[in-house]
């Protein structure tokens, strides 16, 4: 569900009867998406640090169940990760 996602900060996946085809990329971009679940939330969380410009991810609640404060925690080894009302 969140190859789409992560189809927005430019990867290049592509689902066939049940297979993921990955084409690889360098260079990701900041996107607005959408976590799905825990596992998703991550990868969304992964791809926005490595992409260029700023990611908005919306529906953290899943990430909140898997990682508290997750924004303190990574936020000690650099990137800037806020938390939007």
């Amino acid at each position: 569900m969140h190859d789409p996602e992560l189809n927005r900060h430019g990867a290049d996946i592509t689902i066939k009867n049940d297979i993921a085809f990955i084409n690889g990329n360098r260079k990701f971009i900041g996107a607005q998406v959408m976590a799905s679940d825990l596992r998703a939330s991550v990868s969304l969380v992964l791809a926005g640090l490595n992409a260029t410009g700023i990611t908005t991810i919306n529906r953290v609640y899943h990430l909140d169940r898997g990682y508290e404060n997750i924004e303190k925690t990574l936020g000690k080894c650099g990137p800037k990760i806020r938390r939007l009302k």
